[in-house]
């Protein structure tokens, strides 16, 4: 029997709570510190910023560190290519986007970058934090674009 939508639901905002520094996200996904900014700074992963600057990540973000890891070092794909690999998520069909909102926004047309890498984005997500989005959440590297493709036929 599936969980009830608000265990569900729990479950989710849980595993996206922020609460590893960069130290022990490192150590649990057993990629290095440095390895990590790189992915931060190429616009793969999205951590918690605190005022001060530093860094949280959550169980999400250290699954989402190890899926990367596989993509670069197993599958053989440059920081370009996983980039490229999330930009083929429709974000406007996951949020359901107008028409309108859709010719103001990079996303719709831009193919090398996800749509939280886009400079101009449509009034549904201009003063969103992508971290917390379901399109962000919803690319599952693992499982392949064509699982979230899939879903929204």
């Amino acid at each position: 029997m599936p969980p009830a939508e608000g265990i569900e639901e729990s479950n989710k905002l849980e595993g996206n709570r922020p609460v590893y520094t960069l130290g022990v996200a490192a150590q649990l996904a057993g990629i290095p510190a440095h390895s990590i900014r790189q992915y931060i700074d190429n616009g793969l992963l999205i951590p918690y910023k605190l005022e001060s600057n530093r860094h949280l990540f959550s169980q999400n973000d250290i699954s989402r560190l190890k899926l990367i890891q596989e993509l670069i070092h197993e599958r053989g794909l440059n920081f370009a290519g996983v980039r490229t690999l999330m930009a083929m998520v429709p974000c406007w069909a996951l949020r359901n986007c107008s028409l309108e909102d859709q010719k103001s926004c990079d996303a719709h047309t831009e193919n090398f970058q996800p749509c939280w890498m886009v400079s101009e984005k449509g009034s549904l997500c201009k003063n969103d934090n992508c971290r917390n989005c379901d399109v962000y959440h919803a690319l599952d590297l693992q499982a392949g674009i064509k699982s979230v493709l899939n879903t929204l036929l």
